[in-house]
C-alpha cells in the first residue's frame, strides 16, 4: 500500500493546479457542508494535483492511499503492531484523517477489496462515523475531515465499478483533459520548456488520443506530456524523448508504436 501523508505548511507554495471551472468552488463548498468527493477522470489528467491543491489551500492534513486489488479495510484503519516487545494499535491513513480533522484521499477506490467500502459507507453519510471492531472505538468526523475517492471510469472493468449505492453516497465531478491553450500552459509551467514547442506536443497529444479505444487501452495523459516536455528542455532529442513517454508507456504492440511514430513523425519532422 502506497501512503502519502502531507501536512499543512503555510510558508509553502500550493501545489500547482490550473482551473478549467468550477471545481475548485464545488469541492470547497463540500468541504464546508463535510460532503463527500467522487473525482471521476483518465489516468494523469490532474485528479490527484487538484486534490494536493486543495488539501494545501483549505490547511488541511492530507493523507493520499493509491488503492489496489490487495488493499483491505485494515490497511485504512488500522491493525495491531509488535513494536517493542509489545502489542499496539496503530492507525491507518483513514482513521489519522478522522482523529486529526484531514482529508483522505483514496485514489481508484474501486481497485480496492470490497470490505473497504463497508468501512466507508458510515463516514459518507449524515452519521460521519468510523467504527473501529478491533478497538471498540466509535470515531465521529469532525466537522474539518473530508473523504475524497476518484477512479477511472473509462478503464474500469465492469466487475471492478462502483455499486449504485456507493456511488450515491458521493458529490461527484468529471475530469477530463485541459483544453488544448490551458494544457499547454501546465506543460510550460511543470516542465520550464518553451510554450511554442509546449504546443506542438499539446496537439500531438489530442491526435493521440483520437485512438483512445482503438489502439491505445489509455490516451496520452497530461503527466506524460510533462515529462516530455521535461526531457526536451535537458536537450533530448524530440523523437528519443516522444519515444520514451509518449509510445513506450501507451503499448507494447510494435505494429500500434509504428503508428504513433509515424504520428510523431507527421509532427515534428
Amino acid at each position: 500500500m502506497t501512503i502519502t501523508a502531507m501536512q499543512p505548511d503555510p510558508g509553502r507554495e500550493l501545489p500547482y493546479y490550473q482551473p478549467v471551472g468550477q471545481e475548485c468552488t464545488l469541492f470547497e463548498q463540500a468541504y464546508r457542508q463535510r460532503l463527500p468527493l467522487l473525482l471521476k477522470g483518465p489516468t494523469g489528467c490532474g485528479k490527484t494535483r487538484f486534490v494536493s491543491h486543495m488539501a494545501a489551500k483549505l490547511g488541511r492534513p492530507l493523507f493520499t492511499v493509491s488503492c489496489h486489488d490487495d488493499l483491505t479495510a485494515a490497511d485504512l484503519t488500522g491493525r495491531y503492531l509488535l513494536q517493542g516487545g509489545e502489542t499496539r494499535w496503530v492507525d491507518g491513513p483513514l482513521t489519522r484523517a478522522v482523529r486529526e480533522g484531514g482529508i483522505c484521499y483514496l485514489d481508484e477506490v474501486v481497485e480496492a477489496r470490497k470490505d473497504v467500502t463497508v468501512v466507508l459507507h458510515p463516514l459518507t453519510d449524515d452519521r460521519r462515523l468510523l467504527p473501529l471492531e478491533r478497538t471498540g472505538e466509535l470515531l465521529e468526523a469532525p466537522d474539518d475531515f473530508m473523504l475524497v475517492v476518484s477512479y477511472n471510469p473509462g478503464y474500469q472493468h465492469i466487475l471492478k465499478s462502483l455499486k449504485p449505492s456507493t456511488r450515491q453516497r458521493f458529490v461527484a465531478m468529471s475530469f477530463d483533459f485541459p483544453p488544448p491553450g490551458e494544457e499547454c500552459d501546465i506543460v510550460a509551467r511543470e516542465s520550464g520548456l518553451a510554450r511554442e514547442k509546449c504546443a506542438a506536443l499539446v496537439n500531438l497529444a489530442t491526435r493521440l488520443r483520437q485512438l483512445k479505444g482503438q489502439d491505445l487501452e489509455e490516451g496520452v495523459s497530461t503527466r506524460l506530456l510533462v515529462y516530455c516536455a521535461t526531457l526536451i528542455g535537458t536537450g533530448m532529442p524530440i523523437l528519443e524523448a516522444t519515444r520514451a513517454t509518449l509510445v513506450e508507456p501507451l503499448t507494447d504492440d510494435l505494429d500500434v508504436q509504428e503508428g504513433l511514430l509515424e504520428a510523431i513523425n507527421a509532427t515534428f519532422g
